[in-house]
């Protein structure tokens, strides 16, 4: 009688044990069926970067939060480096055969961005949180323009799907390492590409529709690079461009919107057209070679009209003296301003040697490129070493 009284008992465990899996799997079946934005918050799922005071936030914490080093607050700052031709190609038939790899003696866009990618979580680790990507690049011999066409804009503004997808590569690995690309949209010796002033209107608003299309939140917008270069386009010139970034923050959906500015040459301050409406305030430190220069013009900077206390950020200075105490790095730091590294190969360098130069060598393989991201992870500590 005992025996069957635990029979019994064994096959009633048994079944409770049975309803509650299939009542526990019929949850975890229910959760899966659930669509991932009905009630989730969108910061849950992507790196969203934002601006508080003079800080850079990630997911509403300051970056480098509670960093100091040397005496400097570097809390709420975004180191970067020039990269602006990672979706670089020429349709220039005449001009094309400038950027063939050493190697194969050909060249290829679509190993340069695969290359870029391979790269980007080596930089990361070092303390680098942003790097600037232009859809019309930047000079691929450092400086000047020969007639080659880089453009991922065609002639009306509409955008081209192989320089896109090759943005989108570089995005998405930003996205999975929590990165803050400054994602500028025009350059000059490009922008006679567009046909006119309705095309230029047409190019923001499709690139900055394409980025919400593709959910990323962790970008900030640069307009053009060096609003006060030889543009073809007078909307893009400095005393207009503010209309552009307007245009640019009017575009939102569900109450989001990306954070804008422009950017000027060496040593040239703002236009108050400009600062009143940039969420940020993008400055180059080329020409000054002398690092009081880079703290100067950020002194300056404050004191346009307009200013309201907004992240100063250099993405742009070929001044190096990496190993000296004090460098335009160390300047920029030492006043709260975020520093640009702008890298192109000189003449009679290796191939190693220069980030925007054509073909690029993504890796820290120049002696340079090492100096730099050394002292990266020494101010910042690193992104193992933060928080």
């Amino acid at each position: 009688m005992i025996l069957q009284t635990d029979k019994i008992l064994k096959i009633f465990l048994i079944l409770i044990s049975s309803i509650l899996f299939i009542q526990c799997e019929t949850t975890l079946d229910a959760d899966k069926a659930i669509d991932p934005e009905d009630g989730m918050d969108d910061e849950t799922l992507v790196p969203v970067v934002s601006i508080e005071g003079d800080n850079f936030l990630v997911n509403g914490k300051p970056t480098f939060e509670g960093r100091t080093w040397n005496g400097y607050k570097i809390e709420g700052l975004l180191p970067n480096s020039r990269m602006v031709n990672g979706i670089f190609d020429d349709e220039n038939t005449e001009t094309s055969d400038r950027w063939d790899y050493p190697d194969t003696k050909d060249w290829d866009p679509n190993r340069n961005t695969n290359e870029f990618v391979a790269a980007m979580e080596s930089w990361y680790e070092k303390g680098l949180l942003s790097f600037t990507i232009n859809l019309q690049g930047g000079s691929p011999m450092g400086y000047g323009n020969q007639g080659w066409v880089n453009s991922a804009f065609a002639s009306d503004g509409s955008l081209k799907d192989p320089y896109m997808n090759r943005l989108e590569l570089i995005l998405n690995e930003a996205e999975r390492l929590g990165m803050v690309p400054i994602v500028g949209l025009f350059y000059f010796g490009q922008d006679q590409i567009l046909a006119d002033e309705d095309a230029v209107k047409n190019a923001v608003t499709n690139a900055i529709n394409w980025l919400f299309d593709k959910g990323y939140k962790n970008v900030l917008i640069e307009i053009n690079n060096e609003c006060n270069g030889a543009y073809d386009h007078e909307i893009l010139f400095q005393y207009r461009v503010h209309e552009l970034i307007n245009l640019a923050k009017s575009i939102e959906r569900n109450s989001y919107r990306y954070l804008v500015s422009t950017s000027y040459t060496g040593k040239h301050l703002p236009k108050s057209n400009v600062v009143e409406v940039s969420d940020f305030i993008l400055l180059h430190g080329n020409g000054m070679s002398n690092p009081n220069e880079i703290v100067q013009l950020v002194e300056e900077t404050k004191k346009v009209a307009g200013y309201k206390g907004q992240p100063i950020v250099y993405n742009e200075d070929d001044n190096y003296g990496f190993d000296s105490d004090w460098n335009n790095f160390i300047a920029a730091s030492s006043v709260r301003a975020s520093w640009g590294f702008f890298d192109f190969r000189r003449n009679g360098e290796a191939f190693e040697n220069g980030f925007q130069s054509v073909p690029a060598d993504w890796q820290i393989s120049s002696q340079r490129k090492k100096d730099f991201f050394d002292l990266v992870e020494t101010i910042t500590g690193g992104i193992k070493n933060s928080n």
